[in-house]
């Protein structure tokens, strides 16, 4: 399955929500220096979908598409 995320990096707490089939908003607790908020997005995301993430495109946009399972 391919998701859409919406990365929002320095939010006060960490949330992942769902837009749309297929589309999410993630807030992280994690500035986008180093590649950190880039690792707990796909913290959160495991944690959410149970399942290994591959990040497919957007490793430095907001904007992200990712492959579960």
């Amino acid at each position: 399955m391919i998701i859409e995320i919406r990365a929002k990096p320095g939010a006060k707490k960490e949330e992942l929500e769902k837009v749309s089939e297929g589309k999410y908003t993630a807030s992280l607790k994690e500035k986008a220096e180093d590649n950190k908020a880039n690792f707990e997005l796909l913290r959160l995301l495991k944690k959410h979908f149970g399942k290994e993430i591959k990040m497919v495109k957007g490793l430095k946009s907001r904007n992200k598409i990712a492959r579960v399972g």
